[in-house]
C-alpha cells in the first residue's frame, strides 16, 4: 500500500560555499564561492530587501536575457572562465566546476543539496546499490550516490554536459561512474527489454528538450510514459527521486505517484531556498519514494 507524508518543504540551507543573498524584482543575488552573480528569477515577484546600490556593489556579473532561452553576462569585475565550489557529504567533498553559460545556468542547482542528502541516506541501505540518474546534467546526484558507495549510471542527452559531469567526478576524487549520451526514455525502454533493475532512480526531467538524435521531449506528454518505465526497472527494495522545475505542483506529483506506484512510502514537497534577507524562494517540486 502506498502511503504519503504530509506535503512539506525541503529547505536547502546547508551550504558553506553558496548563499542566496537576496531575491526580488524578478532576480536573485547569489554567491557561488568567491563570486556573486545576479540571475533572473521569474517567481521572485516581491520587492528586494536590499537596495539597487547594494546589489550593484556586491555583484561581480549580471545575466541579461537576449531571447527566451539565452542571453549574455555583463561583468562588473573579473570573473574567470571557470571556478570551483564544494559541498561536503558523508566523508567526501563534492567539487563542481562552474561557468557563466549563455543559458544563465552556471553548472549547479544548489537547492538540490537536499535531494543529495536523501540519495546518500537511501544508498546507505544497500551494499553496492545500482543507481540510475536520468536527465543528469552536471552530476550532483551522481556524485552523491557515488560517494555513498553506489554503482552509478549517468544519462544525459548532451555530450558537452556529460564531459562537464566527468570533470566534476575527477575534481571530487571519484571514479567508476558510467556515462551515457542517450535519450532518457529510450534508455529506460532498453533496460526494460534487458531485464535490468536499479535500487535507485533519480529523474530531473526538463519541461521541454531534444534528445541526441533530435528526439522531442515535452514533460506533460512524456511523464506518464517515463514513470511507467521507471517502475518496471526498480528493484523490490529501492527508492525514487522525481524533481521538476516545470511548474508541476507537489499535488500534481502526488497524483502521478499514486497512479504509477501502488506501494511504498512517498513524500511530495517544494524545494526551497532561504534568502539571507529573510524570504524563502520556491525552486521546484520533488517527489521521493522509498520501497522496502
Amino acid at each position: 500500500m502506498l502511503t504519503f507524508a504530509h506535503m512539506s518543504t525541503f529547505l536547502s540551507d546547508d551550504w558553506k560555499s553558496y548563499s542566496l543573498i537576496d531575491c526580488g524584482g524578478g532576480e536573485k543575488l547569489e554567491k557561488f564561492g568567491d563570486f556573486t552573480l545576479i540571475r533572473p528569477e521569474p517567481t521572485a515577484v516581491w520587492p528586494r530587501k536590499l537596495s539597487t546600490q547594494e546589489w550593484k556593489n556586491k555583484a561581480d556579473a549580471r545575466f541579461e536575457p537576449t531571447s527566451k532561452t539565452a542571453g549574455q553576462w555583463i561583468r562588473f569585475n573579473d570573473v574567470p572562465k571557470s571556478w570551483i565550489v564544494d559541498y561536503p557529504i558523508n566523508d567526501h567533498t563534492l567539487n563542481f566546476e562552474l561557468q557563466l553559460t549563455k543559458f544563465k545556468h552556471v553548472g549547479l542547482f544548489p537547492e538540490q543539496s537536499s535531494n543529495w542528502q536523501f540519495i546518500a541516506q537511501q544508498c546507505a541501505r544497500f551494499e553496492n546499490p545500482k543507481v540510475l540518474n536520468l536527465f543528469a546534467y552536471t552530476g550532483g546526484a551522481s556524485l552523491a550516490a557515488n560517494a555513498a558507495g553506489a554503482n552509478v549510471t549517468h544519462v544525459d542527452a548532451i555530450k558537452q554536459v556529460i564531459s562537464w559531469s566527468r570533470k566534476n567526478m575527477e575534481l571530487s576524487g571519484m571514479e567508476g561512474i558510467r556515462w551515457l549520451v542517450e535519450d532518457a526514455l529510450k534508455f529506460v525502454e532498453k533496460e526494460i527489454r534487458r531485464g535490468k533493475t536499479y535500487e535507485g532512480i533519480v529523474m530531473d526531467p526538463p519541461a521541454w528538450g531534444l534528445g541526441p538524435k533530435g528526439e522531442k521531449w515535452k514533460l506533460e506528454q512524456k511523464v506518464n510514459e517515463l514513470l511507467n518505465g521507471a517502475r518496471h526497472i526498480l528493484a523490490k527494495e529501492s527508492f525514487v527521486v522525481l524533481n521538476t522545475y516545470s511548474g508541476f505542483s507537489p499535488q500534481t506529483l502526488q497524483n502521478l505517484v499514486k497512479t504509477h506506484f501502488k506501494e511504498g512510502k512517498a513524500e511530495t514537497a517544494e524545494l526551497v531556498q532561504k534568502c539571507e534577507t529573510g524570504n524563502h524562494l520556491s525552486t521546484g517540486s520533488v517527489a521521493r519514494i522509498e520501497f522496502s
